[in-house]
């Protein structure tokens, strides 16, 4: 039960209005957690350490504390995360005492259900995929709860927040089940799994803003840095043995912070000097490009690239 209005922690830079506008969205929040947990059998909860499953972590706080999670933590490692991601992942799974299952893309590979024409350099974003989805048979999970939100790029706006999958972990855009008055359609045949959107109609705006009133820890790469970039395409290619300069290309050293995080074949950061959480609210506030068409290279091969993936069983 959420604490009453008195109790609830200081937002920053919040009339009233919008306070009542993210203590509605966590409930909406926390409820859809809790449909999930009363309606799926084996659910479970995919924790990246990146922002937005920081804030589910915190949803799932509060719709089910003082008692444990009703299912375990899931990360599909594609083993090419930024180092300092990966430690806070481990930090906080530790801190809530969770259980915490990892799928591997490294593990893929040797299994031969990914194959990549160089293992060692090669992106691994789209290969997640296959390792989800071998993550979910292993374990049966009849549900994955994420943090995607729709305001992130095309394909996740037309998705549903219980998005329904085939036995073949396959998304059909066009064949999807209605949501009228909040009512969700948990039903699945055994091999069908569900994907699960509770911050579904989040902005990436309210996701800092909820960041700021709970006071909810980050990795440091969210802020600030200097770091080596590579300028390619209107992006800032992060210097690294996997994203190497091109030949006539140049390296620079400019202060930069990601938006989002990833496989480091393909997340790039942003110019940016916004070294606190209330610095990257005043910019989030006034950006007019969505945080992956600023930094993921992968959704730049074509405008139905995300699209594509998903329906082959892509988060």
């Amino acid at each position: 039960m959420n604490a009453p209005a008195a109790q609830q922690p200081a937002t920053f830079g919040l009339g009233d209005m919008n306070a009542r506008h993210l203590d509605a969205l966590e409930s909406e929040a926390i409820h859809i957690l809790r449909e999930v947990a009363a309606e799926c059998a084996n659910p479970a909860l995919l924790f990246s350490g990146g922002k937005d499953s920081v804030v589910l972590l915190r949803l799932a706080e509060k719709a089910f504390r003082p008692g444990k999670f009703p299912f375990p933590l899931v990360h599909v490692d594609t083993g090419h995360n930024f180092a300092e991601v990966i430690t806070f992942r481990d930090k906080r799974v530790a801190e809530l005492g969770e259980r915490l299952i990892v799928g591997s893309v490294e593990d893929s590979i040797r299994r031969g259900t990914v194959r990549l024409r160089n293992p060692a350099t090669d992106s691994r974003n789209a290969a997640q995929a296959v390792t989800l989805l071998e993550t979910i048979a292993e374990h049966k999970f009849d549900a994955c709860i994420g943090g995607a939100r729709r305001d992130e790029e095309k394909a996740r706006a037309k998705e549903r927040i219980f998005s329904f999958r085939d036995e073949f972990g396959q998304w059909d855009p066009k064949s999807q089940r209605p949501e009228l008055w909040d009512l969700y359609n948990t039903r699945v045949h055994p091999g069908e799994n569900m994907r699960v959107f509770p911050i579904s109609n989040w902005t990436e705006l309210d996701v800092w803003l909820y960041i700021a009133r709970e006071k909810l820890e980050l990795p440091p790469i969210y802020f600030a840095h200097e770091r080596q970039v590579i300028p390619r395409n209107g992006l800032l290619v992060p210097l690294t043995d996997l994203t190497p300069p091109r030949e006539g290309e140049t390296v620079e050293t400019q202060t930069v912070r990601f938006r989002t995080v990833g496989d480091i074949s393909c997340t790039c950061p942003v110019s940016s000097d916004a070294a606190t959480v209330e610095a990257i609210i005043a910019e989030t506030a006034i950006t007019q490009i969505t945080e992956r068409g600023a930094t993921r290279m992968d959704d730049q091969t074509s405008e139905a690239s995300m699209e594509k993936r998903k329906k082959a069983g892509y988060f």
